[in-house]
């Protein structure tokens, strides 16, 4: 805790308590980070769930597996930072140092955990493997140190307590491996920064998720929402916009509040304000995706789908069937990429097959093929040349719902794979927009 005096303005003061900020830095182990093969996506994910529980996280590095540049590395964290997490290296090869280190930085020898081996060696006779002798290196723990248990992999994470000039601070050290270090973060790290940090409030975010504005339009819409939180008596809540690619703008709200109750009412609140603003652009919230979204719509209304698609190739039917319970809403697809197949399979006529009018003859035919209530099309330009006069980008969908059927037309940007994938979510999201009766 933090004791901070105020001055009032009768010229007297008061005292304020705070709860110490908590800086976490992240380090993250591995040479093949540096040199591209793969992208850090451990240290983002980290950043992200470290805000929302507020904890506040200024640096990231990434250094290779060398001995003398990972101690460098912690030294430096320790100096500017409360905590370390240390992500990587944790493995059972030579190359896999990280428990060296933080034993060099300890100034602590590593000490060799026996009931840890008998772990590991029970969780490869479990999946009817020998665990080879190496794997032995992962029970090794710096003296003074608490084991994460391994739940997800082979690996123990690891807290270790560093004394240093400023007071003791820690290093966490987890695995590379996303759904190991994801699980440890979760059910260890967080909890017990925010206990070191004297943190007892409740600290919660919804993802609300949005289709079809441009990040700097969507900021413009949401600014007068933004100056409200920042008022003096304004709820304890921050916005934030997240640009996720091909899946949209995100828009995170965080909310903290002394119990799960007070907070979800914010967040609830805080929601309805933000639906009033964007409307329909909303189609989704935290993990629901648009895929997800069209699932609801077509289960309220006892619907089926079938979907023809020419550019995209198949990814629509891919994302859709990856929604749990597909089979209750979803007949199937024709991916008719070849014109002879849309003229032949799904009554296209012959002519242009970049046109609205054969986006709404694959739709209708597709629904008649697979015995579907609507049928959902795609077809246009992914590049590299143009195609039936329409330039690069260029894609229409089509709808055939019963006696209403009609076709739009999009302009998608970027290359080829990003075409197909833009294409995808925006067919999908004028099906929501359909079924909603908002088109």
């Amino acid at each position: 805790m933090t004791q901070i005096v105020v001055a009032d303005r009768g010229g007297g003061s008061r005292i304020v308590w705070k709860h110490r900020v908590m800086r976490c830095e992240i380090v993250a182990v591995g040479t093949e980070l540096l040199l591209g093969q793969i992208v850090d996506t451990n240290s983002s994910w980290m950043g992200e769930h470290l805000a929302a529980a507020g904890i506040d996280s200024h640096f990231q590095t990434k250094v290779g597996d060398n001995h003398a540049r990972i101690v460098s590395c912690l030294r430096i964290a320790l100096e500017r930072s409360d905590a370390v997490i240390c992500c990587g290296g944790l493995g059972p090869t030579q190359d896999d140092i990280t428990r060296e280190a933080i034993s060099e930085v300890m100034g602590v020898p590593l000490v060799r955990h026996g009931d840890i081996v008998t772990r590991i060696r029970e969780m490869f006779v479990a999946r009817g493997r020998e665990m080879s002798e190496n794997n032995a290196r992962q029970a090794d723990v710096p003296e003074g140190a608490t084991i994460i248990p391994q739940v997800r992999g082979t690996a123990p994470g690891l807290v270790c307590p560093v004394q240093t000039p400023a007071g003791e601070k820690v290093i966490y050290a987890v695995p590379g491996v996303p759904y190991e270090m994801t699980e440890m973060m979760e059910r260890i790290i967080i909890p017990d920064l925010m206990r070191r940090s004297g943190e007892v409030a409740t600290i919660k975010s919804r993802v609300l998720r949005t289709w079809g504005i441009a990040e700097s339009t969507l900021a413009e819409r949401v600014a007068p929402r933004l100056d409200a939180l920042a008022a003096p008596d304004a709820p304890p809540a921050t916005i934030a916009f997240l640009a996720s690619g091909m899946e949209g703008i995100k828009v995170r709200v965080t909310a903290k509040g002394a119990d799960e109750a007070s907070v979800l009412a914010v967040l609830d609140a805080e929601e309805s304000e933000l639906r009033g603003i964007l409307g329909d652009l909303v189609f989704g919230v935290d993990d629901e995706n648009m895929e997800v979204a069209v699932s609801k719509l077509l289960l309220a209304r006892a619907a089926t789908l079938g979907v023809a698609e020419s550019v995209t190739g198949g990814l629509m039917a891919s994302r859709l069937v990856s929604v749990a319970g597909a089979s209750k809403w979803f007949r199937g697809g024709i991916v008719s990429y070849a014109s002879e197949v849309k003229f032949d399979l799904l009554g296209v006529p012959e002519g242009p097959v970049v046109s609205a009018a054969a986006a709404v003859q694959m739709a209708k035919g597709v629904a008649e093929r697979l015995g579907a209530t609507i049928g959902l099309s795609v077809t246009g330009v992914a590049g590299p040349d143009t195609q039936d006069g329409q330039p690069v980008g260029t894609v229409f969908v089509g709808v055939s719902d019963g006696g209403t059927v009609f076709a739009e037309m999009l302009k998608m940007p970027g290359d080829r794979d990003r075409i197909r994938q833009f294409s995808t979510i925006g067919a999908l999201d004028i099906l929501r927009r359909h079924l909603l009766g908002i088109r």
